[in-house]
């Protein structure tokens, strides 16, 4: 099994990223599987104008770390209630071809109380066309300066550790199911898949 998490704050050494590297380490560590930390603003997207050869230089890279996952954890600060221009740009990119019928970990990062706007934002509207699937669970690591911080002892951070934990597992679930669907989608394709390759 093998795990993409994406981190999509658009400055370096973010609070997206930190949050993005803990997932990474459990995935490895607890679930035993092969987990990579993909930080977008590490690259050079260029904002996505509907060519498919319009993609810049670094997302063929991109591109066969995406294919490779079975399942993909989606990580975004929270930005006037939205998610990054940069996350969404990304999942405009992204092909059905490499990622349909994958399961995907929404994880909002807030510095306060809030974070559920992303989320929404996400499930509403992101994954029409790239025909990721969004997990039902999902996660918002609230007041993200003070969490999942090597010295944090405290309950809700404890709590969250646990929440993720169980996330993690159950991405695990969803990843071995949706497998299926996608091979069987692979091997035996309906005739007119072509024509429906677009949500309505």
């Amino acid at each position: 099994m093998k795990y993409l998490v994406v981190s999509a704050s658009q400055r370096f050494q973010s609070q997206s990223a930190k949050v993005a590297e803990f997932i990474t380490r459990e995935i490895k560590t607890k679930q035993l599987a092969e987990a990579e930390h993909l930080e977008l603003c590490g690259f050079n997207l260029p904002f996505w104008d509907g060519e498919q050869q319009n993609k810049g230089a670094d997302w063929q890279r991109i591109e066969a770390k995406v294919t490779a996952a079975d399942a993909l954890v989606l990580i975004t600060p929270e930005w006037g209630g939205m998610a990054t221009p940069l996350l969404k740009n990304f999942l405009l990119m992204c092909d059905s071809q490499h990622t349909a019928h994958k399961p995907a970990l929404l994880v909002a990062v807030v510095s306060g109380i809030s974070g559920a706007y992303p989320i929404s934002e996400l499930r509403m509207n992101a994954m029409k066309n790239n025909k990721l699937v969004a997990v039902p669970d999902h996660l918002i690591v609230r007041d993200v300066e003070k969490m999942l911080n090597p010295e944090c002892d405290s309950i809700r951070d404890a709590r969250l550790r646990e929440r993720i934990g169980y996330s993690l597992h159950m991405l695990t679930q969803y990843a071995a199911a949706l497998a299926q669907i996608r091979f069987a989608h692979r091997d035996a394709p309906f005739p007119k898949q072509q024509e429906y390759c677009y949500g309505m």
